[in-house]
């Protein structure tokens, strides 16, 4: 069974490789270790787990529909791996029919090294600010976007920078993992990110609600009411602090959807929110009407 999961990895990455460009974050090896010794692999068909070669595929937008934009996408996965289907090359894909180009980051898993995926998101974000002529891109028009684990991940870059190099011009956050706090976090993702025993330091510092300044971009997010992985507390306090300072935002509510539902459709009010995410980019001028 490991043999065959070695393989059909090696199969998908041949495909994914051939299609899409890959961009490894650290071509000559990262600096720091995550302390994960066991190989890359698929835990399911779409979730890859012990990424030890960080990277992005690359989706750009063809150049005649090019508008600018681009983004990042962070997959989820309760910061043990990454849903790269559902909530990568699926959302890449659907970013590109806009003219949108998007890139789908394999960010390494903490471990309890908590600054490893931040560091890898900025260095992501960094590479596409570089080659962004390269790929018809406005360096003011480069955003982030994540879900579950990976929307802590972005939340993270769109509170924790501190260089306007590092600021994304836009967050698009779905059903995200926001806080770190006990009673409202994801318990597998604060135990992923920050250890078992955690400092009250650590864990505010990594509460995105609690880092939110007049700097932080502007803000989508959805998540749905009976969300029993991630509440949807953590969305509604993150909102709440987004408006206090003024920050444009918009957060979409659900009666049902549940958790890890990305974009594909289930016959349930949460399959609309691809429709009010467009609306959201063109109120903010991210795409044409």
């Amino acid at each position: 069974m490991k043999t065959l999961n070695i393989l059909f990895l090696s199969c998908f990455m041949f495909i994914t490789s051939f299609a899409q460009e890959k961009i490894l974050l650290y071509p000559t090896g990262s600096a720091e270790s995550n302390e994960i010794a066991e190989p890359e692999s698929f835990q399911r068909t779409d979730f890859v787990i012990n990424i030890s070669e960080p990277r992005i595929y690359a989706y750009p937008a063809i150049k005649e529909k090019a508008n600018g934009t681009a983004v990042l996408i962070c997959p989820g996965g309760g910061y043990s791996g990454v849903s790269v289907i559902k909530e990568g090359e699926e959302i890449a894909r659907w970013f590109n029919n806009l003219g949108v180009s998007a890139f789908v980051l394999y960010y390494r898993m903490p471990n309890g090294h908590y600054e490893i995926p931040l560091k890898d998101a900025q260095t992501a974000l960094e590479i596409i600010r570089n080659r962004a002529k390269e790929w018809n891109i406005k360096k003011n028009k480069i955003g982030i976007m994540g879900f579950s684990a990976g929307g802590h991940l972005a939340s993270t870059v769109g509170t924790h920078f501190k260089t306007k190099k590092e600021r994304p011009a836009f967050m698009i956050l779905g059903y995200p993992v926001v806080t770190m706090k006990k009673k409202l976090t994801h318990g597998g993702s604060r135990k992923n990110l920050l250890g078992s025993n955690p400092t009250e330091e650590l864990v505010n510092l990594y509460s995105n609600e609690l880092q939110v300044t007049k700097k932080t971009p502007p803000t989508y997010m959805v998540h749905a009411k009976n969300d029993n992985a991630v509440p949807i507390a953590n969305s509604e306090n993150l909102y709440k602090a987004l408006i206090s300072k003024k920050i444009s935002a918009e957060l979409q509510i659900y009666d049902l959807g549940g958790h890890g539902f990305g974009m594909r459709k289930s016959g349930i009010p949460a399959d609309n929110w691809d429709e009010t995410l467009k609306l959201w980019l063109i109120k903010q001028k991210l795409i044409g009407k």
